[in-house]
C-alpha cells in the first residue's frame, strides 16, 4: 500500500484526491490538511464522501514529519508549493497540482505568476506530468509538476502534429473552461450570478498555462511556438468541463481520414484517449478521466475538438495515473470510471 499524504483537501483539487484514492486498491491517505478546517471531518467540508470516510482535517505540518508517507500531493495556491518542497525529507515521492515547477525559466515564471520564483533548484527535480507523452520519464520520476487543466488538453490536441511535422505556422487554441475552474473560493469574476448566464474571455496573452504548451511544443519540435500559438479561454456556464476548438495549418493538405491515422498513431493504444466521430461533448467526459478527441479537415486546415474534466484528468485523476506509474501501479488502477448519460 502506498501511504498518502494531502497537502490541501479543501479545496476542488483536494476533493477531487480524496474521491479518487479514498477507492483506490493501492493507496491509504493517511493524511490530510487544511488550515480553516483543522479538526472537521472532511465530510463536513465535502458532504460528497459522507459514510465514505472519518479522516479528519489537520493543520499544516513540519515537513520533517512527511517523512512517514510514501507520496505526498500538494493541492496548493500557486505559490505555496515552492515554500514546501525544498524543505521535504528525502526519500519522498511528490505530485504538485500547482504551477509552482511547471516551467523551467524564472523570468517566465514571473511574468505570468507575478512573483518570482526562489526554488529553481528544486524545479529542476521535477518532470512535466502530461501522462501521455512523457511517461518514461513519470516512471522514474520522484517529483511530477502535473500539468495545467487548459495545458492538458491542449497539449494532447496539438502533441501528434507537433511531433511529427505536420503543423506549420500559426494554432488558434479557443478554450472554454467552466467555473470550478477557479477554485473553491468565489470571486467576484466567479462567482455564481456573474457566470451562471455568461460568456466572456479574459486573460488575453496572460493565461499561466500558455508557456508551459510553448515549452513542451518545443521540446518536441523545432517549431518555434512562442511564435506560432495564439491562446485564448472562456468562460462557460457550466461547472465542469473544459472544451477547445483548436485550428491547425498543416504542411500539406490532410483528409479527416488522414488525421485519424495520425491520432491513432500516436493514441491508438491510449486507454484514456478516445476519438469522437466529429465534436466531443463534455457531458461524455464530466468525472471521468476520458480526454474524448474529435477532428474536422479541410486542404491544409484541421481542427482538433477536445474535451476533459478539468477537476479530473485536468488535475487529480492525471495526478493520480503518474502516481501510478511512480508507484509501478497499473496505470489504470482507480480511474476507471464511466461518465453519465445523461
Amino acid at each position: 500500500m502506498v501511504k498518502v499524504a494531502i497537502l490541501g483537501g479543501s479545496g476542488y483539487g483536494g476533493s477531487e484526491l480524496l474521491r479518487l484514492l479514498l477507492f483506490h486498491p493501492q493507496t491509504e491517505i493517511k493524511f490530510v490538511s487544511a488550515n480553516e478546517h483543522a479538526g472537521k471531518r472532511v465530510d463536513a467540508v465535502h458532504p460528497n464522501l459522507a459514510h465514505l470516510s472519518d479522516l479528519k482535517f489537520e493543520a499544516m505540518p513540519d515537513t520533517s514529519s512527511l517523512a512517514a508517507f510514501d507520496c505526498v500531493f500538494l493541492a496548493l495556491p500557486h505559490g505555496q508549493a515552492m515554500e514546501i518542497v525544498p524543505r521535504l525529507p528525502a526519500g519522498v515521492r511528490v505530485i504538485d497540482l500547482s504551477g509552482d515547477f511547471r516551467l523551467n525559466d524564472p523570468d517566465i515564471f514571473k511574468e505570468f505568476y507575478g512573483r518570482e520564483h526562489n526554488a529553481m533548484e528544486a524545479q529542476r527535480r521535477f518532470v512535466y506530468g502530461l501522462t501521455e507523452v512523457n511517461r518514461s520519464q513519470i516512471k522514474e520520476a520522484t517529483h511530477i509538476a502535473n500539468p495545467g487543466c487548459f495545458a492538458t488538453a491542449l497539449e494532447l490536441a496539438l502533441y501528434p502534429f507537433v511531433a511529427s511535422g505536420m503543423a506549420e505556422g500559426k494554432i488558434i487554441a479557443d478554450m472554454k473552461t467552466g467555473s470550478s475552474g477557479s477554485g473553491a473560493k468565489a470571486a467576484a469574476n466567479t462567482h455564481h450570478p456573474k457566470r451562471a448566464n455568461s460568456f466572456y474571455a479574459y486573460k488575453t496573452f496572460a493565461h499561466q498555462h500558455q508557456p508551459e504548451v510553448e515549452q513542451l511544443l518545443a521540446s518536441v519540435s523545432k517549431l518555434t511556438a512562442a511564435h506560432s500559438l495564439v491562446f485564448q479561454v472562456h468562460s462557460i456556464p457550466v461547472v465542469r468541463g473544459i472544451f477547445g476548438s483548436i485550428y491547425i495549418t498543416t504542411r500539406e493538405a490532410m483528409t479527416t481520414q488522414q488525421v485519424g491515422a495520425l491520432m491513432r498513431e500516436f493514441y491508438g493504444n491510449e486507454f484514456f484517449i478516445r476519438f469522437a466521430h466529429g465534436s466531443p461533448d463534455i457531458n461524455w467526459v464530466k468525472n471521468t478521466n476520458f480526454v474524448d478527441l474529435g477532428w474536422a479537415a479541410q486542404g491544409d486546415t484541421v481542427i482538433v475538438f477536445v474535451a476533459l474534466d478539468n477537476l479530473v484528468k485536468g488535475a487529480a485523476g492525471q495526478a493520480v495515473q503518474n502516481m501510478n506509474l511512480m508507484f509501478g501501479i497499473e496505470e489504470k488502477t482507480g480511474l476507471v470510471i464511466p461518465g453519465t448519460n445523461p
